[in-house]
């Protein structure tokens, strides 16, 4: 069924090929925007540092860019990313590190004047008609939480089922018992 509903693709193509390049670009939007979709946005403090952890998908091989941001008293400051030009108070206070599906940025040395709402933004590289994607988090230093090593055991699972099938191979060899 696929093989020949791709070939009446291929001839409905051949007929109305402007037809096939607009339905071939709105695929190619939808992909685009379902591959930088923003999960969450989570803050915590690592020692007076905020971490900012910005969890999203990644369905597409385009790069993707990225801005963080906080906006305190209705004026928007950015941090760091690629899309806009990162304020120069901010740039010798942020670190920034990224994975597949997670962008994290640390901005040193947090203080009350640093509460406001911070955002993650994305969008892909190269295509202007798509929309950012972007959460919000509201961060006040005194309802901060520290991070803990909890918040990595959500981030990334597959050390500790690691840890768990060799304890249980382990056991079943009978090296350890529990």
């Amino acid at each position: 069924k696929l093989r020949a509903l791709c070939r009446v693709q291929q001839l409905e193509a051949a007929v109305h090929p402007e037809e096939a390049a607009a339905a071939e670009q709105q695929s190619a939007v939808l992909q685009v925007s379902r591959g930088q979709k923003v999960t969450s946005l989570t803050a915590c403090l690592v020692n007076q540092s905020l971490r900012l952890d910005c969890h999203h998908e990644n369905t597409t091989t385009s790069p993707i860019q990225y801005e963080f941001s906080l906006t305190r008293e209705k004026k928007k400051h950015v941090l760091f990313g690629t899309v806009g030009v990162p304020e120069h108070s901010y740039r010798s206070r942020t670190n920034f590190t990224s994975k597949y599906n997670m962008k994290v940025l640390y901005l040193a040395d947090f203080t009350n004047k640093d509460e406001g709402i911070y955002t993650c933004e994305l969008r892909l590289s190269g295509q202007p008609q798509t929309m950012p994607q972007s959460q919000n988090i509201s961060v006040l230093r005194d309802k901060l939480v520290k991070c803990e090593g909890i918040s990595l055991l959500a981030q990334n699972t597959s050390w500790l089922l690691l840890l768990l099938l060799s304890l249980s191979l382990l056991q079943a060899t009978d090296f350890i018992s529990l």
